[in-house]
């Protein structure tokens, strides 16, 4: 049944909802893959898989959306709620770039008490020691919440954190992009259009993102192809989303229990959006949450890049999921998969290629 679908996909055609639908009804997992890795070598005909060194660094876990799959928040007064002083993030930043990182993942929670001038000027700050840093930070949720406590709109606070030294935009906070499961799961959080129109704002303002979606909610498939339909259709009005990453929802420490995450339903997803998203470059692939193993599957399901080494990471590992990956052990991966590693930027302009037998000078594990 599906055949005639992954042909037409292969061969550039769009596929509309109901082809969406009837490939998640499709128990054909494997067929549906080749596809994608099909599609994805039109993209990268090279067997390069790239990945980029960097970190994320949870600034402030202080939150008044309240999401009830989070367990990393604390609420505004809680004794356990933190800002991080300037220094310490500093001296975090410092440790990345010393082991050859070029990208900085900054998130916090909604924070009511932070003015815009605390982002603009540490953003400052970071950028004036470290000039050659990408700032590939804040959520969707942040920004509107710094427009909130300002005044000001999603678009003067996008154009300030450009000036003050933002980067990119992350596609935290996408989850699903549709409002039944959006109000079920986080019921202060946005609605889809508002991620959607943040997104958009930061790319008329000159600042690029990635696009993402998070299984396991209890969400419809119907939810699940809307939400992919929805970031192709602002994809191409903008075109600024460089690459795309779902991943599975981590239960553990949360008021949720999961539904449908198996690693097999990421690769099947994985797979389907790269059928879906014709007009996104770059699929990544999540490790961090179904483990190196099937992160090294996703390499023939889709995905052209194995993400970020990620020094340092908070709030999947709040729900009790980290896997531990050092950047030699990425190259390994990659090369187990039949690729050949490279080390990206967060444009994904390519940095280094390592050839056979080649190991990272400055090698590291994850920390928490």
């Amino acid at each position: 049944m599906i055949d005639k679908i992954l042909e037409r996909a292969v061969a550039g055609e769009r596929l509309q909802l109901e082809d969406g639908l009837a490939l998640f009804d499709s128990n054909e997992v494997e067929k549906i893959g080749h596809a994608a890795n099909q599609v994805m070598r039109k993209w990268h005909p090279e067997p390069i898989t790239t990945f980029v060194i960097g970190r994320n660094i949870n600034y402030s876990n202080i939150c008044d959306t309240y999401c009830r799959f989070c367990a990393f928040y604390r609420p505004p007064g809680s004794k356990e709620g933190y800002v991080l002083p300037d220094e310490t993030i500093l001296e975090k930043i410092q440790e990345t770039v010393d082991v050859g990182g070029t990208e900085i993942l900054m998130q916090g929670g909604t924070n009511p008490d932070l003015p815009l001038d605390y982002y603009l000027n540490l953003l400052r700050k970071i950028k004036s020691r470290f000039p050659r840093i990408t700032m590939h930070s804040f959520s969707t949720a942040e920004v509107e919440k710094m427009a909130q406590v300002s005044g000001l709109s999603i678009e003067e606070v996008l154009v300030q954190l450009k000036a003050a030294g933002l980067d990119s935009l992350p596609g935290a906070g996408g989850e699903i992009l549709d409002d039944r499961t959006r109000r079920k799961i986080s019921r202060l959080k946005g609605s889809w259009q508002d991620w959607i129109n943040t997104q958009k704002a930061a790319h008329r303002a000159g600042l690029p993102g990635t696009a993402t979606m998070v299984i396991g909610f209890g969400e419809l498939m119907e939810e699940r192809v809307l939400s992919l339909m929805r970031i192709r259709e602002a994809q191409d009005e903008t075109k600024g989303f460089t690459a795309f990453i779902t991943w599975t929802f981590q239960p553990d420490n949360t008021n949720m229990k999961a539904v449908n995450n198996t690693p097999e339903e990421y690769l099947k997803t994985l797979a389907i959006s790269r059928l879906m998203l014709d007009n996104v470059p770059n699929f990544q692939s999540s490790w961090v949450t179904v483990g190196p193993e099937f992160g090294k599957l996703s390499l023939s399901y889709g995905a052209n890049d194995f993400g970020s080494t990620m020094m340092e990471e908070n709030v999947v590992s709040a729900a009790k999921c980290t896997h531990k990956v050092n950047t030699n052990l990425i190259l390994q991966l990659i090369r187990e998969a039949g690729k050949i590693p490279a080390q990206r930027n967060t444009r994904y302009e390519t940095l280094r290629v390592f050839h056979e037998g080649e190991m990272a000078e400055n090698d590291f594990v994850m920390q928490n």
